[in-house]
């Protein structure tokens, strides 16, 4: 997952985003490195969760840079087939249960329904779900049906994060997103019928041509929804994107780094009015909703992952699945790898100072002197001291936590860290 934003002073975890005909509906095919078997060995690990990525979308959004395609060839059946089979091999890599599995794309909801249901007993066939197992799937709201709400309750699936991005028209224009905004709410009322209203909602600022009013209508609107839960991120022109070669190509306009911090502050303030706690840089929730599998990974946590191009995570090791869905479906023992790394201990200790300090509440100062006692150098010691001289960081409460000031500027100091 990225974690920041080149060439802004706002960091996000998903800044999305040449134009759409010079991108081929998939990638070249990737070299296969190995299998997920030789990557992670035949033992049993402790597993916090898993990442499920199913990469249909019915039109590619110019922003995002995520693994997805329009597949003119109805592959979905073979897919969920694939899937099934790879969900069977889980159990021989996961010692105890899991906290967390999320589904996300690509649309998940664009599956068929029964092929919907399919997944979701496989996953609940595979996979040892912890009882209370937090079980989130991504939704775009122009496929939520109400056959699509009653199979995700069904099967299990009990929180929703509906990828809104903006409520006025122009700006969903200007990213190549394609949904009347008006189904948002027509989703939540699917959604809250049958039951399921542990919801998400996910917006972007700073949108080529918004203006703070506009901001300040979509976070309001929003709110209006009534979510439990919900994801600001700051937009973010990936390389490999439409969008991304527009703004290259001087055929699009970044908003100015000073608006974009003052819609951020209107969200924390707006937010923190509406009884939503800040959790992380870009995250807010009500009580007791904070998102279970995110902290999963800020925190370190072990994550296995499913389908084409997912990552995941084991003690220090993690890897990506092939990323093109003609490779990822044919059939192999063990799932495809095109890309792993195992981390040495100095990386991995800079990647938890970076990740925990993105939590608002930081990282407890006796966790924090124990982890730079290993280090053979000071540089990190010196960076966090000088984050607190600058007003960056904070002691609070045993705690080392980034200020207001330093969520604004996190990426400066955050990259130094890694």
């Amino acid at each position: 997952m990225p974690y920041s934003a080149s060439g802004s002073t706002l960091p996000d975890a998903h800044r999305m985003t040449l134009e759409l005909d010079q991108f081929p509906l998939e990638p070249d095919p990737p070299a296969v490195q190995t299998s997920l078997a030789e990557v992670i060995g035949s033992s049993s690990h402790g597993v916090d969760a898993a990442y499920v990525h199913v990469p249909f979308c019915f039109h590619k959004c110019h922003y995002c840079d995520f693994y997805s395609i329009v597949d003119s060839s109805d592959r979905q059946e073979v897919f969920v087939q694939r899937l099934e089979q790879e969900l069977s091999t889980a159990t021989t890599h996961i010692e105890g249960s899991l906290e967390s599995v999320f589904i996300g794309g690509g649309t998940p909801t664009l599956l068929r329904p029964d092929l919907l249901r399919r997944v979701l007993q496989s996953i609940d066939r595979h996979l040892p779900l912890a009882e209370d197992c937090e079980w989130t799937v991504e939704a775009n709201p122009e496929t939520v049906s109400s056959e699509v709400a009653e199979v995700l309750v069904a099967g299990g699936v009990n929180r929703v994060s509906v990828g809104c991005q903006s409520f006025t028209p122009r700006l969903l224009e200007a990213l190549e997103r394609h949904h009347d905004p008006d189904n948002v709410a027509l989703a939540l009322e699917r959604f809250r019928a049958v039951g399921l209203d542990r919801i998400s909602l996910d917006l972007i600022m700073g949108i080529p041509g918004s203006r703070f009013e506009d901001w300040a209508f979509d976070l309001r609107t929003a709110r209006s929804l009534g979510p439990q839960h919900l994801s600001c991120y700051g937009l973010q022109y990936e390389p490999n994107t439409p969008l991304g070669a527009r703004l290259l190509r001087g055929h699009v306009e970044q908003v100015d780094d000073a608006l974009e911090a003052d819609m951020y502050e209107h969200t924390c303030s707006a937010l923190s009015a509406d009884g939503f706690a800040q959790y992380e840089i870009s995250n807010w929730a009500r009580p007791g909703q904070a998102c279970r599998h995110n902290l999963i990974y800020w925190q370190g946590g072990n994550w296995l992952a499913f389908g084409p191009s997912a990552s995941g995570h084991l003690d220090g090791t993690r890897w990506r699945n092939v990323s093109r869905l003609a490779s990822w479906l044919e059939p192999r023992g063990s799932t495809p790898v095109e890309d792993f790394e195992r981390l040495d201990n100095s990386t991995r200790r800079g990647e938890q100072l970076m990740l925990q300090l993105r939590l608002n509440r930081g990282m407890p100062v006796a966790e924090l002197e124990a982890l730079l006692a290993l280090e053979s150098t000071d540089t990190r010691r010196r960076a966090l001291d000088q984050g607190r001289l600058d007003g960056l960081l904070e002691r609070d409460q045993g705690h080392l936590r980034l200020t207001d000031r330093g969520r604004l500027l996190a990426d400066s100091l955050l990259c130094q860290l890694v």
